[in-house]
C-alpha cells in the first residue's frame, strides 16, 4: 500500500511564518495537513457549513487531508445553550440518581440540535436521511445506557466513557456529510477503532505503537482514494475494544495523535478566536495575538490555565517535529497562531509572551523547624495527596527546609488537609511539624516566556512590577523548561496582577 509523500525537508521559514491566509501557494508540496474543528466550529449548521468549505479549501493545497472534530457545542445563538458533551454527562450522572425525566428530556434536546445541523448542513436529501438514521442510532444508544444506569443507581469511569463520546461520533458523521455536499469525498471514522489507550477511563494514554498501526491501516487506504477522513476526537478504545476518553478537551490531542501517527506536514486547529492570546480578553481587554509560540511556552500556557488547546496536545508532534497553528474558524484570513519548536530569531528575549491564571486554588502548607533535614517528608506528603486522588498544580519549598508548600484545586483541599494530618499525626505532636494549613483565597498567576532562561533581569521586572502595585507573592515556582514563573497571590489581586505582568508584553 502506498503512502502519502513525506516531504517535511521541504518544511520552509517562508511556508511556516507567512501571515497570509489559511493556505499558501508555497504549501502545494506539502503531503499531509490535519485540520481539527472545536465544539463552536461544529456548533451549528452555519459553522458545521463553514467547517466544511476550510476543509475542502485544504484539499486544493495538500495532496491529503484529515479533519478530527469535536462534538456540537454552542452556537452563536443566544438561545443555544446546548453543549452536547455537557448535555450527555450531566444526563448520565442524573440517571445515576434515579431522575430518568433528565435523559429523556436530553436526548430530546440533542435530537433537535443534531437534526437541525443535518438539515442545514448537508444538501442531499439521501444523505441526510442515511446520517439521520445512524444519529437516531447513537441517541437511542445513549437514552439505553442511561436506562441501565438509571436502574442500577450508579454509574462507573467506564460508563461514563461510553456515554461521553456520542457526540463526537455524532458531529463527525453531519461534518462528513457536509464536505460531501460541497463535492468532495468524505466519510466518518470512530477513532474508537483508531486511537489505543490504557484503561485509565476519562483520561485515557494513547499506546502509540498500537495506534500509528490502526490509524495508518484505516486511513491510509481512504486518502489514497481520495477521501477526507472526518475522525471523531476526544475519543479512544482499549486494546480489546472498551471505549475510552482522552479528559475533556481532549479532541485537541486527538488530533495530535493522528498527526504523528501519520507523520503529518502540519496541523491546524480551529477554534473561535484569532489564535493564542497573550491573555484573557475579559481580564485584559488589549489581549493580542501571539503570532508564533514556542511549544514551551505552549505547554505551560495550556497547563497553567490558557484554555484554547489541551494541555497535552503539543507532545505528541514535538518528536515528529510537526508544526501547528491555532486558527479561526469564523476569520480564516486570520494568520493565527503559529507553533513552533524553537524560537524565532527575530523574537527579542526577555520579554514576557503571555499571562495565565488558574482560580479557585488553595494554597497548602506543611511547616516545622523539626522537618530540616529528616529525610521522606516530602515523599509522604504527595503520596498522601496521590492517594487522595488530587493532583497538585504547583509545588515551593524553603531553602531551609523548614516548609513544604504546594498549590490544589480549593474543592479538594478539606479532604487532603485531613488526610496529611492523619499521616504527619506522629510529627505533630511531637511539635516536629507545626501543623498543616492552607490559605484557600488563592490563585496562580503564571508569566511566560522563552527568554527566561537565556535573559538576566526578566525575573527582576516581573516581582518588580507587582510590587510596585502592591500585590503580594505568596510562593514562586519556576519549572525546569525556564520558560515560565508562577506565583501565588491572594484570589482578590489575581485579575490585577494579569493585568500588571501583562503590561510587560509590550515593554
Amino acid at each position: 500500500m502506498a503512502t502519502p509523500r513525506h516531504v517535511s525537508q521541504k518544511r520552509s521559514l517562508t511556508t511556516l511564518y507567512n501571515p497570509r491566509g489559511i493556505f499558501h501557494e508555497h504549501n502545494k508540496t506539502m503531503a499531509l495537513a490535519v485540520l481539527k474543528f472545536g465544539g463552536t466550529s461544529v456548533g451549528d449548521a452555519q459553522a458545521i457549513r463553514q467547517a466544511a468549505q476550510i476543509a475542502c479549501d485544504a484539499t486544493a493545497h495538500y495532496e491529503h487531508v484529515v479533519v478530527v472534530t469535536s462534538a456540537m457545542g454552542k452556537s452563536a445563538d443566544p438561545r443555544d445553550n446546548v453543549k452536547v458533551t455537557d448535555m450527555l454527562l450531566h444526563a448520565a450522572r442524573a440517571a445515576a440518581q434515579g431522575d430518568a425525566e433528565a435523559y429523556r428530556r436530553a436526548r430530546r434536546l440533542l435530537a433537535d440540535k443534531h437534526f437541525a445541523a443535518i438539515e442545514g448542513a448537508v444538501p442531499a436529501a439521501d444523505d441526510r436521511w442515511r446520517i439521520g438514521e445512524e444519529v437516531e442510532q447513537l441517541l437511542n444508544a445513549f437514552e439505553t445506557l442511561c436506562s441501565s444506569v438509571c436502574v442500577l443507581g450508579e454509574i462507573t469511569p467506564r460508563a461514563l466513557d461510553a456515554i461521553a463520546g456520542l457526540g463526537e461520533r455524532m458531529a463527525a458523521r453531519i461534518l462528513a456529510g457536509a464536505i460531501r455536499g460541497l463535492g468532495v469525498r468524505s466519510e466518518a471514522f470512530d477513532a474508537s477503532d483508531l486511537i489505543v489507550t490504557d484503561s485509565r477511563f476519562q483520561a485515557a494514554a494513547p499506546i502509540m505503537a498500537l495506534t500509528r498501526e490502526r490509524t495508518r491501516a484505516r486511513l491510509l487506504p481512504a486518502l489514497e482514494e481520495g477521501i477526507v477522513p472526518v475522525v471523531t476526537g476526544f475519543i479512544g478504545a482499549t486494546e480489546q475494544g472498551v471505549p475510552t476518553t482522552l479528559g475533556r478537551g481532549g479532541s485537541d490531542y486527538s488530533a495530535s495523535i493522528i498527526a504523528a501517527a501519520l507523520d503529518a506536514d502540519a496541523v491546524f486547529n480551529y477554534t473561535d478566536v484569532d489564535g493564542v492570546l497573550s491573555a484573557d480578553p475579559r481580564v485584559v481587554p488589549d489581549a493580542h495575538t501571539i503570532p508564533v509560540l514556542t511549544a514551551q511556552e505552549m505547554s505551560e500556557m495550556a497547563y497553567f490555565g490558557a484554555s484554547v488547546l489541551h494541555p497535552l496536545t503539543i507532545a505528541p508532534l514535538l518528536e515528529r517535529n510537526i508544526p501547528l497553528r491555532v486558527k479561526n474558524t469564523f476569520n480564516p484570513s486570520h494568520a493565527g497562531t503559529l507553533i513552533v519548536y524553537r524560537p524565532p530569531q527575530e523574537r527579542r528575549s526577555g520579554v514576557i509572551t503571555a499571562v495565565t491564571a488558574i482560580k479557585n486554588v488553595s494554597l497548602v502548607t506543611v511547616a516545622g523547624a523539626g522537618m530540616r533535614g529528616v529525610p521522606g517528608i516530602a515523599a509522604r506528603t504527595f503520596s498522601t495527596v496521590a492517594r487522595a486522588g488530587v493532583s497538585v498544580y504547583m509545588i515551593s519549598q524553603a531553602s531551609s527546609e523548614q516548609s513544604i508548600c504546594f498549590v490544589i484545586p480549593r474543592d479538594a483541599a478539606p479532604a487532603v488537609l485531613s488526610a496529611l494530618r492523619d499521616e504527619f499525626a506522629d510529627e505533630i505532636r511531637r511539635r516536629d511539624i507545626d501543623g498543616v494549613s492552607s490559605f484557600d483565597q488563592a490563585a496562580i498567576v503564571t508569566a511566560v516566556s522563552a527568554g527566561l532562561r537565556d535573559t538576566p533581569g526578566v525575573s527582576g521586572r516581573v516581582f518588580g512590577a507587582l510590587g510596585n502595585a502592591n500585590i503580594n507573592v505568596f510562593a514562586i515556582a519556576q519549572g525546569s523548561s525556564e520558560c515560565s514563573i508562577s506565583m501565588v497571590v491572594a484570589a482578590s489581586a489575581c485579575d490585577q496582577a494579569v493585568r500588571v505582568l501583562h503590561a510587560l508584553t509590550h515593554a
